[in-house]
């Protein structure tokens, strides 16, 4: 697909690189994270983000350190030889000093260069060192194919930056796969899960730490939630990432509170917490979402935004991305024989079923932020409640399983070609295929989905299976003992490659060095696989 030479994409990150030098990881592991002087002119020193980007257009994002004026200048060649300028927000302390300015009419299939200055409010003369990045746009041509890569869970069960192992390196091995998009399937923080300077390993080793103050505790106020953001940006690998792959981003329970659901309110026994409205704390962790990521429907101050929307790639691929947090009934023993509000919501469901049926694309791939099939218990109530679809019993639908059956017959009798599901939140990797001959409701076509993750945090044995949608798990690579830390292995991306010419799509489940687990071929143009 690339329109330029892959070494000049390459190059290009020099720049990006060099204006976040002020945020190189320190030295002395387990130190603060550093401080930013105001002297001077405006600075990116956090880099920036491309996100939602289509055939025509896409987000920048960028976060300054005062009141500055976002300027984006985008060039076919990293020369930026007669530049396009667009003028974005101004940049305050309503939204953290972050912001997003929208490309539009960009040419399809092409790699982008861009370039964001930040100016004196004052005297826009006056502009930072211009931060650079670069992105390809989705092609209109069904030959280029396209090629992303999906994970999810980042810093988690305490394990944040470490020094010693040179970061969220993994970061590093998914942008050496030169992806077109990358995919993050929800808990892109843990805002309940303060990082500690240390932690005691299995072996008797010490695990360190990079700290700041709004991680010292689980957050509460809208400048903690936003501290959690900045945190993971602290990190090198991402932040050289993100100015090379744009991103889809969707949200799970971490970026509020462990399995939280609308209208929770926190036990008194919880300790951690002195506000104990789950809705208040969820209405800050959305801005600070919409302020730190680039997502085209929940801009900063909509009122009507969105985590849920579509995202056409071309001709090959449409990109559905749920929300199965922010409309759920609440977590129960999920045994219910009538629940029309189910894990999405009707309004959503009535979205989903809408799209699919008008998409052309040869593949839908369906981004879930939590399994259809594997149990995922609640007992942060002290109750055996259900976090995900599955309850475990293996008979016909109940609970929330009763939306995804919905679902998935109308899957089947629009006869719609091309759905695969892709996931994370389990802190595995795995490969399940849902046959109806294996099933107990069985009105559906085969289909097959793909588990990743974490991206950096603890890893945990395998879930259990649901018979209810006949799930076999032809692969799982799973550690034995719970929140085995990143330096004890388990951590996970996957790949998706749609070839150009034959239609296939191709799953690869890769460990953290990029190593290949497991590979799974997919024909196109079937309602089930």
């Amino acid at each position: 697909m690339s329109a330029s030479p892959l070494p000049g994409r390459r190059s290009v990150l020099r720049g990006s690189l060099a204006a976040s030098a002020a945020l190189t990881l320190p030295a002395t592991v387990g130190a603060a994270a550093p401080a930013f002087a105001l002297s001077g002119r405006p600075k990116a020193g956090w880099g920036v983000q491309t996100g939602d980007v289509t055939a025509d257009s896409g987000l920048v994002w960028v976060r300054s350190d005062r009141p500055a004026r976002m300027v984006v200048e985008t060039s076919a060649t990293e020369s930026f030889r007669n530049p396009r300028r667009w003028h974005g927000p101004l940049l305050g302390t309503g939204t953290d000093f972050t912001g997003t300015t929208r490309l539009r009419e960009l040419p399809p299939g092409e790699q982008i260069h861009y370039r964001v200055l930040l100016a004196d409010p004052d005297d826009p003369r006056r502009t930072g060192e211009p931060v650079t990045g670069t992105f390809r746009t989705a092609p209109v041509r069904r030959r280029d194919g396209v090629r992303f890569l999906w994970s999810g869970d980042l810093a988690g069960q305490g394990w944040g930056i470490n020094p010693d192992l040179g970061g969220y390196r993994i970061y590093d091995a998914m942008g050496k796969l030169d992806p077109d998009f990358f995919l993050c399937s929800g808990d892109n923080i843990y805002a309940d899960g303060p990082i500690a300077a240390t932690a005691v390993l299995p072996d008797g080793g010490t695990w360190r730490n990079i700290t700041t103050e709004e991680k010292s505790k689980v957050a509460e106020t809208l400048t903690e939630f936003r501290g959690n953001f900045r945190y993971n940006l602290l990190d090198e690998n991402l932040r050289r990432f993100n100015a090379q792959v744009p991103s889809i981003i969707q949200w799970d329970d971490h970026e509020v509170r462990n399995n939280w659901y609308p209208g929770q309110r926190i036990l008194d026994s919880d300790t951690r917490y002195t506000e104990k409205s789950v809705d208040t704390l969820a209405g800050r962790a959305r801005r600070a979402f919409s302020e730190y990521f680039p997502i085209s429907t929940l801009r900063p101050g909509a009122r009507d935004g969105r985590v849920y929307r579509v995202l056409h790639q071309g001709p090959l691929l449409d990109v559905f991305v749920l929300d199965m947090r922010t409309y759920r009934n609440a977590n129960s023993p999920d045994g219910q024989t009538v629940d029309p509000q189910g894990i999405l919501g009707a309004e959503q469901l009535d979205w989903l079923k809408r799209e699919l049926s008008c998409s052309r694309a040869v593949w839908k791939v369906i981004a879930a932020d939590m399994p259809l099939g594997l149990v995922v218990p609640d007992a942060t109530e002290g109750k055996a409640n259900i976090e995900a679809v599955a309850q475990g019993d293996p008979g016909a639908p109940l609970g929330r399983e009763l939306q995804i059956a919905e679902l998935l017959r109308f899957i089947k009798h629009r006869r719609i070609t091309g759905t695969v599901w892709l996931t994370a939140d389990v802190h595995h990797t795995s490969a399940q295929h849902y046959q109806p001959a294996r099933a107990a409701f069985t009105d559906f076509e085969p289909f097959w989905e793909f588990v990743s993750g974490p991206l950096n945090a603890g890893a945990f044995p395998a879930s259990a299976l649901d018979g209810t949608f006949g799930p076999e798990r032809v692969f799982v690579k799973a550690p034995t003992a719970a929140n085995v830390s990143p330096a004890g292995g388990y951590q996970f991306f996957g790949e998706v490659d749609i070839d150009g010419d034959s239609g296939e799509l191709t799953v690869r489940l890769r460990e953290q060095d990029g190593t290949v687990l497991f590979t799974k071929v997919l024909q196109p143009g079937r309602v089930g696989q």
